[in-house]
């Protein structure tokens, strides 16, 4: 009889409160039901009423939550309605007006949160506004995210005993001014500065990128996937790319396409970060040269205990560890205050624009948590 009363109370909305109590999973439900059908207005047969009035959910954390909350055959009756209800049909079956739109980042997040749901002939239509969206990304931040990366790793590199070929002459003038000679108008050198020569085969450092894809982080994805294909073009780095919710999914292979990596993303789901940071750390091989960036909002659906153990572990075998809360220009984020106080790693949010100027300081070693309070940006 619970059950069945439990059932009736989700069926019904808000304006049953009195047939049955909800437990936790059962209020989130709630609101995810009432953001799409609408909150309790009482049809002839007494279920909810349609209409989304003026509070029409933020699109990404509600799929995220439907994704979460109900089993795969609801959610995709709630997703096609979800097309119908919130004005997104016209835009998603006709291309001629989905190309006239202004595409943005939030828009790629719609887009991908419901690429699953996208007829075939105007996925075309959408991979080109997302296209736009990456190419302005690049076009604002990837030169100057491949400059700050290479000048880090050069300088990263130097060495006081170079072979003649690898002398860096002006940085060895600088030394050794010091050394100047006035009777002789000259610079006597005792100290030679340069860089040390590599193997063609082996990159200078690794980066691995774990990207929390829940939906709340949709704004987050499209600037990994699009800033990490720019350092993947870098051969002094070798970078990969994972995304995770409750499973984690290695796109590594696809980082030269920004544009099919993104609709190869799920977003929306729970979120194991724990499952996530396990895996990054079989990708780690040499540790004093690793970077690793864990891209989350912290709200962990798997073992926070282990999570942060598996982060103590990274930190104290040499690895460079940061926890981005966000990447996006959203402003603060929400994100779990309390594991972000207690992760051993640097934790804070980050525009797109400081991320060239983040990674430069992660791969020269330098303090994070120095950097991000001379950035003005609150560490946690």
């Amino acid at each position: 009889m619970t059950e069945r009363l439990r059932r009736w109370r989700l069926l019904l909305g808000p304006s049953a409160e009195d047939v049955a109590a909800l437990n936790e999973d059962d209020q989130h439900r709630d609101a995810a039901l009432t953001g799409l059908y609408g909150g309790g207005e009482r049809g002839e047969r007494g279920e909810r009423g349609a209409g989304l009035g003026g509070s029409t959910p933020q699109l990404h954390r509600w799929l995220g939550d439907v994704r979460k909350y109900f089993p795969t055959s609801v959610v995709q009756v709630m997703q096609r309605d979800a097309v119908e209800r919130l004005g997104l049909k016209q835009l998603l079956l006709e291309p001629e007006l989905l190309s006239t739109i202004e595409p943005d980042v939030n828009l790629v997040g719609t887009l991908l949160s419901l690429s699953q749901a996208i007829p075939a002939r105007t996925r075309e239509t959408a991979k080109a506004v997302v296209r736009q969206v990456v190419e302005d990304i690049e076009r604002r931040i990837a030169d100057r995210l491949v400059e700050a990366v290479r000048g880090a790793v050069d300088r990263s590199q130097r060495t006081h005993r170079p072979q003649l070929p690898d002398v860096d002459w002006n940085a060895t003038i600088r030394a050794n001014l010091k050394h100047y000679q006035p009777e002789h108008a000259t610079v006597v050198v005792h100290d030679l500065v340069g860089h040390k020569r590599r193997s063609r085969q082996a990159s200078l450092r690794d980066v691995v990128l774990l990207v929390d894809q829940s939906g709340s982080m949709a704004e987050s994805v499209v600037h990994a996937a699009v800033l990490g294909s720019a350092m993947a073009s870098i051969r002094s780095l070798s970078t990969k790319l994972v995304v995770f919710d409750t499973e984690v999914v290695d796109l590594t292979d696809q980082l030269t396409e920004p544009v099919d990596l993104l609709f190869s993303t799920q977003l929306g789901g729970g979120t194991d970060i724990n499952r996530a940071v396990a895996y990054g750390q079989t990708l780690v091989s040499r540790p004093t040269d690793t970077t690793v960036v864990l891209i989350t909002d912290l709200y962990e659906g798997g073992n926070e205990h282990e999570l942060r153990r598996r982060v103590r572990e990274l930190v104290a075998s040499g690895v460079t560890v940061v926890v981005l809360l966000a990447l996006s220009d959203s402003g603060t984020p929400s994100f779990n205050h309390e594991l972000a106080a207690r992760i051993e790693a640097p934790a804070f949010a980050c525009t797109p624009d400081r991320f060239p100027e983040l990674m430069a300081a992660a791969l020269r070693r330098d303090d994070l948590t120095a950097w991000a309070e001379s950035e003005g940006i609150a560490a946690h």
